[in-house]
């Protein structure tokens, strides 16, 4: 361990064990739970230990400022702190650990900004409990109503509007102007969630520029059979909805497939939700969420209208992003502060960096190097030398953003 990045392989190693399953090694850690909580209280000290001004938006997204952003808008990096279910380590609090430890070495090298620098706790990024990525951002950037993110259900039937209830949180949930205002520039550091970086030549970098996200939705499925008896009803006599989820998520492979080429296109059918449920109960009802993805948006319209021929009044939509370009300009400035060898990487995920790219927030990302290519994970992995390296990339590029 050097000195230099003592701080992060602190906190790093403090995070470890919040909400790890010790039988798949994956993370749990989901919005408004005891874990999520633990998280929230972590955040808040580390900021406290810096000297920073912890603030919460109108959705309890967490902003941590050292100066006034009041008095003229800032430069923001950080994250997010949850997870998808076994989900991997590194996706989010890579970023949120890296911001902290950026600040502690500019402070410790008694850098001054001129302008004030934030660092932000993105609430409930992956969507795991609650079904809709990005609520934190998209509710105060109006991309989200707060009806709509109130009314939202887990897989217990509990609403989000319960759910802050029962955490001690305000449900009076909105676009908070106030917030957004103060953001001049926002920088997301993540893990890369492919291979683009280690397939290239190992001198080359260990940190790329991120300059856009693909467009992404995800889609909700219903299907209709009848309930009945799975040793006693003859085949020809039953109605199971599992036969159509089922062709539904073959269908959605193939409608990819089919567009999958030069330009990427990828259709996943990550979670089902089956009724009654019983091992000997035939399917009365099954819920498929669809997620797709393409480098060019009209595959994924294309792919979905597909579907939507294939399985009339099947699919209602849940959420939307269209392909979100980063700011050209900060985007160039990053590369030049880091280098000209500095590459270039869009991505196929989304993060909150989008939804204020798309918010009219001048934004960038930084993508540090995943040897396994592998996310949402256990695999999940960066070495611990390339993610010091992304923290000194990160204190290069705030130091420049945050100086007239």
């Amino acid at each position: 361990m050097t000195s230099v990045h003592s701080h992060f392989d602190a906190m790093w190693a403090e995070l470890q064990p919040i909400g790890r399953d010790g039988r798949t090694a994956g993370y749990r850690r989901f919005a408004l739970t005891d874990e999520d909580l633990t998280l929230r209280e972590w955040f808040a000290g580390e900021c406290g230990a810096l000297g920073l001004d912890l603030v919460e938006d109108r959705m309890g997204n967490q902003w941590a400022w050292w100066g006034d952003p009041d008095a003229t808008a800032g430069v923001v990096t950080g994250s997010h702190l949850d997870s998808v279910p076994d989900g991997g380590a590194y996706d989010g609090p890579l970023g949120v650990v890296s911001s902290l430890a950026a600040v502690k070495r500019m402070q410790d090298n008694g850098f001054r900004p001129d302008r004030p620098i934030g660092i932000v706790n993105f609430g409930d990024e992956e969507g795991a409990r609650f079904g809709v990525a990005c609520a934190g951002s998209r509710v105060i950037t109006g991309a989200m109503t707060a009806d709509r993110a109130l009314a939202l259900k887990d897989a217990d039937g509990v609403t989000m509007a319960e759910a802050m209830q029962r955490a001690g949180r305000s449900t009076g949930i909105g676009r908070d102007e106030e917030t957004l205002r103060r953001i001049a520039a926002f920088v997301e550091l993540h893990v890369e969630q492919g291979r683009a970086l280690a397939d290239l030549d190992p001198a080359t970098s260990a940190v790329a520029v991120g300059t856009d996200i693909w467009p992404h939705g995800r889609w909700r499925a219903d299907f209709a059979g009848r309930a009945d008896h799975a040793g006693t009803t003859a085949l020809g006599d039953r109605a199971d909805a599992m036969l159509e989820a089922a062709a539904f998520v073959q269908a959605a492979r193939e409608e990819a497939a089919r567009r999958d080429g030069e330009s990427r296109c990828v259709a996943t059918v990550g979670k089902l939700d089956v009724q009654p449920g019983g091992v000997n109960a035939i399917p009365s009802h099954v819920t498929a969420w669809l997620d797709a993805r393409s480098s060019d948006e009209r595959l994924v319209l294309d792919t979905i209208a597909a579907l939507e021929r294939r399985f009339p009044g099947a699919l209602s939509q849940e959420s939307w992003t269209p392909t979100t370009p980063f700011d050209a300009s900060l985007c160039a400035r990053l590369q030049r502060t880091l280098g000209a060898h500095t590459p270039m990487l869009g991505t196929g995920a989304g993060h909150d960096a989008g939804i204020l790219a798309n918010a009219g927030v001048p934004t960038a990302m930084l993508f540090v190097r995943n040897p396994t290519g592998s996310s949402h994970t256990p695999e999940e992995f960066a070495e611990a030398d390339d993610c010091h390296r992304g923290v000194d990339a990160l204190v290069k590029v705030l130091e420049d953003l945050a100086s007239v």
